[in-house]
């Protein structure tokens, strides 16, 4: 099997159930745009170390972004045939991010302030993450996809990130604060 088909050349893409689009279109514009964030959590994976722990999280989140992305590529009319979990995003895969969020958040005290990325480099590789996953968020709101749980994943999903860069940079550099 090759790689290359040829079949993109003409600037369309096939969406899963067969429709044709634009490659430039919403719903291709917003699960690239979860693709871009998926593979720069794999660059955040790479930088783990010896802590399994946050590399199993962080892999549990790389698959369910493939699971976002398959909603993402489906045309809204088709999502009847999509499956809670494993081809759409359900209730669980965000109540996983709130609960890592909580026991991110219970071992040190959030900033008051906006803070400058950069502290160390898997904090601001999280920081990159986040900002993509917040421009996937803006592509996801533009599909325009009813009873969609894509959104508030992201939102989730961005905020997981943001805490996730302040939990690993340890101490916060603010936007007002002397270094």
């Amino acid at each position: 099997m090759k790689i290359y088909t040829r079949a993109g050349d003409e600037g369309q893409t096939g969406l899963l159930h067969g429709e044709k689009v634009a490659k430039n279109s919403v719903l291709p514009e917003a699960y690239g745009t979860v693709d871009e964030a998926q593979a720069i959590l794999g660059l955040v994976r790479t930088e783990c170390g010896d802590n399994t722990d946050l590399e199993d999280k962080i892999i549990h989140i790389e698959r369910d972004l493939y699971v976002l992305m398959a909603e993402l590529a489906t045309d809204p009319s088709k999502h009847d045939k999509l499956k809670p979990g494993k081809s759409k995003v359900n209730d669980e895969m965000i109540t996983f991010l709130e609960n890592f969020i909580d026991e991110i958040t219970s071992n040190f005290e959030l900033p008051k302030e906006f803070v400058l990325p950069g502290q160390n480099r898997i904090s601001a590789l999280l920081d990159i993450s986040r900002t993509v996953v917040r421009r996937a968020e803006r592509r996801a709101i533009a599909c325009d996809i009813e009873g969609s749980l894509a959104v508030p994943y992201l939102n989730r999903l961005s905020d997981l990130l943001w805490a996730m860069a302040r939990w690993q940079e340890g101490e916060s550099i603010t936007s007002r604060s002397i270094k």
